[in-house]
């Protein structure tokens, strides 16, 4: 394991700093790594060893992302990631040694923006720190982004976060608000996996059912029969369009789950995981936390 920075945990936040930082980690050992990188790249960074102790932190001062472990004594990861959330749309970037999909799916579910498994490496989650607070966007967005989004009752405000669907308010997490937003710019276009992560999340790398998950998710959200969707289509080898009336149904031929009103089957997504599947990354350094025994 490298050695961690010789920032201390708990340093003064009297430098000109990038955000708040919450570690949630009952491991000392990753927990000071994880802080010791995050102080270095300049984050003003807390520390909590448990849930309970966690959600007093998160009270007394929200902070701009939440680093939570999955395994915590008393209280899980899930259970501290759902009850941040009714509070509001803090970032979350869960951290476990249990990297079983049926866990991750849940930890982004629940409402994590990103789920790292253990062992990793410290300098990857200060990248996908930087790149989840960049998504969550202190500041205001360029002309072109920050106009207004509409189509099939759909309407999205990306000054005010706010969605909404035939008058009815939506409540999206950041990224399924960041997803929704990029599709509805480029409706009727075909988007694969790895470039909507590199345009909505911002990663060059990562685990690519990341975005299976969430359009799952917003399909729950926007579609009318979320097992037929006519909105968020399936492009076989490909990835993933947003049709809105009138300018999806001459593509409906070219291989679009749904087009004939099938529900999508498990198969079909298992089908765009195959194909779009990337080499190994050659990621090195992956020196945090190994799995407890």
């Amino acid at each position: 394991m490298e050695n961690s920075p010789s920032a201390p945990p708990h340093a003064p936040a009297t430098e000109d700093r990038r955000g708040r930082v919450l570690v949630v980690d009952d491991d000392p050992t990753v927990a000071e790594v994880v802080v010791g990188y995050l102080h270095r790249a300049g984050y003003a960074v807390e520390r909590a060893g448990d849930g309970p102790a966690a959600l007093e932190r998160f009270a007394a001062a929200r902070p701009d992302l939440v680093v939570l472990d999955l395994m915590l004594p008393a209280m899980d990861g899930f259970e501290v990631c759902r009850r941040m959330r009714a509070h509001g749309p803090v970032p979350v970037i869960m951290l476990t040694a249990r990297g079983d999909e049926e866990d991750r799916i849940l930890g982004l579910e629940t409402g994590a923006d990103d789920y790292v498994t253990k062992p990793f490496s410290p300098r990857e989650l200060v990248l996908r720190v930087e790149s989840v607070l960049r998504r969550a966007g202190a500041g205001t967005p360029a002309a072109e982004e920050a106009r207004p989004l509409s189509g099939a009752g759909l309407c999205l405000d990306p000054v005010a976060r706010s969605a909404s669907r035939d008058g009815a308010g939506l409540a999206l997490t950041l990224r399924e608000f960041d997803l929704l937003a990029f599709l509805l710019r480029h409706p009727g276009r075909a988007f694969g996996r790895e470039e909507l992560m590199r345009e909505v999340w911002g990663w060059d790398f990562g685990d690519l059912s990341t975005v299976t998950v969430h359009i799952r998710r917003l399909r729950g959200k926007v579609e009318q029969d979320p097992a037929r969707p006519r909105l968020i289509r399936t492009v076989w080898g490909v990835g993933y369009r947003l049709d809105l009336p009138g300018d999806g149904e001459a593509g409906e031929t070219a291989g679009a789950t749904g087009a004939t009103g099938a529900p999508e089957s498990p198969e079909a997504t298992r089908a765009i995981e195959a194909s779009e599947a990337p080499e190994a990354p050659g990621t090195t350094d992956r020196t945090a936390g190994a799995p407890r025994a």
